[in-house]
């Protein structure tokens, strides 16, 4: 593994998602990003980006001591015609577009050899999903990818993480103008790995950028969706959904910045948890800033307690520096199952094992039927499925 103290960015072209990065230290209680990961001081836990996290099961990735290995993941990218799939190196000028804002973020960007980047040339429309498979071997990884949509492009992009590893990556999405862009990232990793992941889109101006985190395995997940604005008109769209079973620790820190006028943002994340130490966090920021008048923006957490024993740390923060906005707007809720849903249900004939199902369904079908790429939803009704089942 390379030293990760010391390493140049690479490219001077950071540009606005850094800007829009720096512009939330304030709001984050954090130190200031940094591609170095010595300007990031180790995690002891109770710092406030931290206090929620299991330290000692994030197998060194916080504080220097996993070192990459030759078995870490294989990643696989098919991609239909027209769209440039390539290999990159560390001193590509596109990497490093977006600041890490902690210590693992800068230890991933520090530490990978080669990074992949996916281009869809401007006005192309894909009838077809690109899908990168990211497998792990058992071993320790680091990684960085960028996909980027040149102006007016269309596409969706499925991001498959499964197999064992302990993986520090971060990804890029870079919209220009006028594109639209979706992305599909399911975490169903072995119960063993770990992954922690920075996820960082900037949108062009009048772009739509819509994602779709997806979590269900894993010992440890804790992933950084990120947002900023590159020109007015642009819109966000951060759907998830999680299933966190007994042991599990699933993370999830969101941040918009609405750093441009006129952008709208809509965030919808809901979670079921089932199992004694099942374990999950929601952080959801938003950050309207001075300039960005005309904001429209939303954020909502929903969590459904399914046995004793299961935990939910459910966190909205929406910090406006302008009066002149559209609308902006934050709810969480978290309760247990319904016992009268599933009575009046099985008042009907229904066994309480498909009536318990039913109600569970419905608790995410809202979110999974917005996916729209088939395999992906069938695949995902059959997992939710296969978490009930495992707890009768």
């Amino acid at each position: 593994m390379a030293e990760a103290q010391n390493i140049p960015v690479g490219s001077t072209t950071a540009g606005q998602i850094a800007v829009a990065a720096e512009s939330t230290v304030a709001t984050r209680m954090s130190a200031p990003p940094s591609f170095d990961v010595a300007d990031f001081p180790v995690p002891h836990g109770r710092e406030e980006e931290w206090r929620f996290t299991p330290l000692e099961r994030l197998r060194g990735l916080h504080d220097g001591t996993a070192v990459a290995t030759g078995d870490g993941v294989k990643v696989d990218i098919d991609a239909p015609e027209g769209v440039t799939v390539e290999t990159v190196g560390r001193d590509d000028a596109r990497l490093g577009r977006a600041t890490p804002v902690d210590r693992i973020a800068a230890q991933a960007y520090s530490a990978f050899e080669k990074a992949g980047v996916v281009t869809v040339p401007k006005e192309t429309v894909l009838t077809e999903p690109i899908r990168i498979a990211v497998h792990g071997a058992g071993g320790v990884a680091y990684g960085h990818q960028v996909i980027e949509l040149g102006a007016f492009a269309e596409a969706v992009v499925v991001i498959d993480h499964t197999g064992d590893a302990v993986l520090a990556a971060n990804v890029d999405y870079v919209l220009g103008d006028g594109a639209k862009l979706t992305v599909v990232s399911v975490q169903d990793w072995d119960d063993k790995a770990v992954h922690v992941g920075q996820h960082n889109a900037l949108i062009g101006r009048d772009a739509t950028f819509k994602s779709f985190v997806v979590t269900f395995g894993g010992d440890l997940v804790r992933l950084h969706p990120r947002v900023a604005y590159a020109g007015t008109g642009g819109e966000a769209e951060l759907f998830g959904l999680y299933f966190t079973d007994a042991g599990q620790h699933q993370e999830h820190r969101l941040l918009v910045d609405h750093n441009t006028p006129h952008c709208k943002s809509n965030v919808a994340y809901k979670g079921a948890l089932q199992g004694d130490g099942a374990h999950a966090v929601w952080i959801g920021d938003v950050l309207i800033e001075a300039a960005a008048e005309g904001t429209d923006t939303y954020e909502m957490n929903r969590n459904l307690v399914l046995t004793d024993g299961a935990r939910v740390d459910s966190v909205p923060n929406l910090e406006i520096e302008t009066g002149e906005i559209v609308g902006a707007g934050h709810a969480s809720a978290t309760g247990r199952f319904d016992d009268e849903q599933l009575f009046y249900l099985m008042a009907r004939g229904i066994p309480a094992d498909e009536a318990r199902r039913l109600v569970v369904r419905g608790f995410f079908a809202e979110l999974v039927q917005q996916i729209r790429v088939p395999d992906i939803q069938e695949r995902l009704l059959a997992r939710i499925d296969e978490e009930l089942e495992a707890s009768v």
